[in-house]
C-alpha cells in the first residue's frame, strides 16, 4: 500500500455520542423526538446534505447554513476537549508516521471540528491530506471523496487501504478498488456482520489493524 486514509467520527475518534447528543437537543429545541433512524438515514451524508435533508424532513424554517451553524457550535468544545481517539488509534497513526507513509483523511467531518479534535490530540501535521465531502460535494454513498484523497495523495486508488466504521462508505471505497479496512463503532453495531462481509480486513481496535510490510506481504 501506498496510502492510508482514514475516517474521523466512528473510525479514529470515539465521537459518535456527541452527534447523537446533538440531534437530541437540537430536534428537542424544536419539540421534536429524534426518529429510531435518523442517525442511520444521515450516516454516510455529507454536512450539507445532511443539513438539507433535516430540513426537509421535519419541515423546519431554518435555513442550511443557520443550521449548520448551530450543529458545530454544539459540537466544538466536544471536539476540542472531550472526544477521544479509538483505542491505539494514535499510536498506530504514530507508527505510520515514523515509518513515512503517506497519510489522510477522508471526513464528512466538517473542517473547523476536525482541526479542533486532531490539534487537541496532537496528530494534525501527522496527514499529508485532509479531504472533507463538503469539498468533494458528495457524501459518501458515493466514492467522490475518496477519488479526492487518492488524487491528492497522487496515488492511485488500488494503492490505498481506507479505514471505515460505515457500511455505505465502505461500498463506496471498494467500488473503485480501494482496500478497505472495517472498524467497529457502537453506532454501527446493527451493521457490523455486513461490514466484515464486505471490508477486507475488520477490526475491533487499531491495536490488530493492518499494516504492510511490501507489496506482496502483509502483517496483522
Amino acid at each position: 500500500m501506498k496510502a492510508y486514509i482514514f475516517d474521523l467520527d466512528g473510525t479514529l475518534f470515539d465521537s459518535m455520542d456527541v452527534w447523537h447528543k446533538v440531534d437530541i437537543d437540537f430536534l428537542q429545541k424544536r419539540g421534536i423526538s429524534v426518529p429510531s433512524d435518523y442517525a442511520n438515514a444521515i450516516n454516510s451524508m455529507s454536512f450539507d446534505e445532511a443539513a438539507t435533508y433535516t430540513i426537509r424532513r421535519f419541515g423546519l424554517s431554518d435555513s442550511t447554513d443557520g443550521l449548520k451553524q448551530e450543529w458545530i457550535s454544539m459540537a466544538e468544545y466536544a471536539y476540542g476537549h472531550t472526544v477521544q481517539m479509538k483505542p491505539y488509534a494514535k499510536e498506530y497513526i504514530t507508527m505510520l508516521k515514523a515509518r513515512g507513509e503517506k497519510l489522510a483523511i477522508a471526513t464528512s467531518l466538517f473542517s473547523n471540528l476536525l482541526e479542533l479534535a486532531l490539534n487537541n490530540h496532537g496528530i494534525y501535521n501527522y496527514f499529508d491530506v485532509i479531504c472533507t465531502t463538503e469539498e468533494a460535494g458528495y457524501g459518501k454513498s458515493r466514492p467522490d471523496v475518496f477519488l479526492l484523497t487518492a488524487k491528492k495523495l497522487g496515488v492511485l486508488p488500488c494503492d490505498c487501504i481506507v479505514f471505515e466504521d460505515i457500511l455505505e462508505a465502505i461500498k463506496s471505497a471498494k467500488s473503485i478498488g480501494m482496500t478497505v479496512c472495517g472498524v467497529y463503532d457502537k453506532s454501527s453495531q446493527t451493521d457490523w456482520e455486513q461490514i466484515k462481509k464486505t471490508a477486507d480486513y475488520s477490526i475491533y481496535d487499531f491495536k490488530n489493524a493492518p499494516f504492510f510490510t511490501s507489496p506482496l506481504e502483509t502483517t496483522i
